[in-house]
């Protein structure tokens, strides 16, 4: 009877499974098939993704990789799209280019770019880089290009890896490092401070800013939990692996490129 009974579960437990995995096969197919009823295919969106390239239409170039990232999710080629979308995210935010995640604004009497920032939740830097400015200096009646979409992080300790979010919407991902023994502390913070090239305090020693010892590296943003935060590193051979004392390091480049993004505020989330 017992042996019976063993036999009964396992045959349930296997059942199960199956089921799950032609459901799962089920879903992936159905998102295919019904892109490809909607007129969607793949080699028509690669196709419109390089006529969109070759006529330097970045947006529309981002739109069709978009659809083949939401529709065609079981692809070997995801990822190769993904990565390309992320680029084109980073492209269309650094330019003139109006996005649907931003609008043109028309400069008042009175406007600094610091009051503008505070006003969309958005960087200095990064109203002076979609616009090529090359100064603070602002005319009353132009109109230039504000990002209005919030941006989020997401930091995954066990790869080591940071999202960049607008919304459910991945925006770019970068790899990073994170703390030794998983010390990188979990849970959500915000961004309280942000400085370029600094300084850092260790026990016993001040390491001045672009010393090879300098472990903060060109970029600090540090977290409303004291000592730990996002920061550059010295030590770009080891990105992708444990080995910090708990904040999270990043290349100098996409550390700088990140802080031209990110406001004071940003909302942090940091997972095992």
């Amino acid at each position: 009877m017992k042996k019976n009974i063993i036999i009964f579960v396992i045959a349930i437990v296997i059942t199960v499974a199956i089921s799950v995995l032609l459901f799962n096969n089920y879903q992936k197919n159905r998102v295919q098939f019904t892109a490809e009823q909607g007129g969607l295919s793949v080699a028509t969106l690669l196709a419109q993704a390089k006529e969109s390239e070759s006529k330097g239409d970045f947006l529309e170039e981002s739109l069709a990789y978009q659809k083949l990232v939401n529709h065609f999710v079981s692809s070997p080629d995801m990822a190769k799209w993904q990565k390309k979308l992320e680029d084109l995210n980073i492209k269309l935010l650094f330019s003139p280019v109006v996005t649907p995640q931003s609008e043109l604004y028309e400069i008042k009497p009175g406007d600094t770019l610091a009051k503008i920032a505070k006003q969309f939740n958005t960087t200095v830097e990064l109203i002076s880089k979609s616009n090529n400015l090359s100064s603070d200096r602002i005319i009353p009646g132009r109109k230039i290009k504000i990002w209005k979409a919030p941006f989020t992080i997401f930091v995954d300790k066990s790869q080591n890896i940071l999202l960049l979010k607008t919304g459910e919407e991945v925006f770019k991902t970068y790899t990073v490092s994170t703390g030794k023994d998983n010390c990188t502390p979990v849970g959500t913070f915000k961004i309280v401070n942000k400085l370029p090239n600094p300084t850092w305090f260790k026990s016993g020693a001040v390491v001045s800013p672009g010393s090879p010892d300098n472990v903060l590296g060109t970029r600090w943003m540090g977290f409303d939990l004291s000592g730990y935060g996002i920061h550059g590193t010295t030590e770009p051979q080891n990105l992708g692996k444990q080995v910090t004392e708990g904040c999270v390091r990043m290349s100098n480049a996409e550390v700088e490129e990140l802080y031209t993004i990110v406001p004071v505020g940003t909302e942090v989330t940091v997972v095992d």
